[in-house]
């Protein structure tokens, strides 16, 4: 299973990022040790002074495709749900600043919470997917799949030339605007529309 990522898929967070928007899809993945399912906690590691949080809409593949043209791709997805791409902002501004790969900020053990995927058809709201993130009962992200620079489609479209999609793989599509830092104690907890998907807690 391969959990594969989009950064910088809307304007708000690029913004606030200080980055130029993509041209293109800006992929990287993540090992499936990334995971954590079934609001398992998410342990803060010792290796960064700045982990933060990233709420994103995950797609759930639901059969073998390579090559998968746009027009066709919605037939290669069935589910959705909320995850959080943890981060590690510390080390992946150093990185960055050097011209390095920043993998390392994104990559390590338990930097993936995913909820609990629901059919496209009870997310699906007027055309779009809505979602949020709440921390300790706060709502500090508001998104919606409208929002994106590239749609689930063109992403499939475009990350299928170079991947084969199988069932299971996972695909985040990127953050909206108000990320933030995850502190001890913190509860977080994911919505589509108001539907609860995810919520668990940093140790």
């Amino acid at each position: 299973m391969k959990i594969i990522c989009v950064g910088l898929n809307y304007k708000t967070h690029a913004i606030e990022m200080g980055r130029d928007f993509p041209a293109e899809p800006l992929v990287f993945l993540k090992p499936d040790s990334a995971i954590l399912l079934k609001n398992k906690p998410f342990f803060i590691p010792d290796f960064s002074e700045d982990i933060q949080y990233e709420a994103e809409l995950v797609f759930r593949i639901c059969r073998l495709g390579k090559s998968i043209q746009p027009r066709f791709a919605s037939r290669y997805y069935d589910a959705v749900t909320v995850g959080i791409d943890i981060t590690a902002r510390d080390i992946q501004n150093r990185q960055s600043k050097a011209g390095l790969p920043w993998d390392l900020s994104k990559t390590f053990d338990g930097s993936a919470p995913v909820g609990t995927f629901i059919p496209l058809e009870e997310a699906m709201e007027s055309g779009e997917i809505a979602f949020s993130l709440d921390i300790n009962g706060s709502r500090v992200q508001t998104g919606s799949s409208a929002d994106m620079i590239f749609s689930i489609d063109s992403i499939i479209s475009y990350v299928s030339k170079y991947y084969t999609l199988k069932t299971g793989d996972m695909i985040f599509t990127g953050t909206p605007s108000g990320v933030g830092p995850i502190r001890k104690n913190d509860n977080l907890v994911a919505r589509i529309g108001s539907k609860k998907v995810l919520d668990f807690k940093a140790k």
